[in-house]
Parts: structure tokens; sequence; C-alpha cells
């Protein structure tokens, strides 16, 4: 007779758990590097960067850091309560490149 190591046992809750951060993470890293490929159009870092500019003497660096710290949070307000739906079986879910061409869109300020 063979026995059963029950710490190797995985739960259907664990799996689903498992799925949940996999799919976090996996549109989380796709959402935060669309938002860094923005900000380098005009040359910053990245978004983390290009926020610091609020504020700045430079008012196109203001403008540009005031307008990408808006849709930041816009895009992550957004990606928030769908990916929610997607988890709770509200929507079905969209493939990567489906979900980033929902997220707001951003225009740069003149």
């Amino acid at each position: 007779m063979w026995t059963v190591d029950l710490s190797k046992v995985v739960t259907a809750e664990q799996k689903a758990s498992e799925a949940r951060a996999a799919l976090q993470s996996q549109y989380s890293a796709a959402i935060q590097a669309h938002l860094d490929a923005k900000a380098r159009e005009r040359q910053y870092d990245g978004i983390q960067t290009a926020i610091t500019y609020r504020g700045d003497p430079n008012p196109q660096f203001s403008a540009e850091g005031e307008a990408l710290f808006a849709w930041r949070s816009a895009v992550w307000t957004y990606s928030a309560g769908e990916l929610t739906k997607v988890l709770v079986g509200e929507r079905s879910q969209p493939s990567v490149e489906e979900f980033i061409s929902e997220l707001p869109a951003f225009t740069w300020p003149s």
C-alpha cells in the first residue's frame, strides 16, 4: 500500500489562488511596460521618473509630468476594476494585447 504526502497535495483553492496571482502578475507587468514606453517617447527613463517633473520650473516638463501622473492613475484604476471582473467571472479574460488596447488613451500636452 502506498501513502500520500498530504503536504504535497494542492487544493482547488490553492490552484485558483495561484492562477489569480499569475494573472495579476502578467497583466501588471504589461501595464507597467505600457506606461514606461509612453514616458520614454519623450526621453524619460520611465513613468516613475517622468512624474517627478510635476511642478518643475520648466513648464513643458511640468505639464508632461502632471499629464502622465493623471494618466497613470486612470490606467491603474481602470485595470484594477476590469481585472477584478475577470477574477470574479463577470467578464471573460482578454489577451494581454487586447487589455492594453482598452486602457485609457494618453495625449501629450502641447
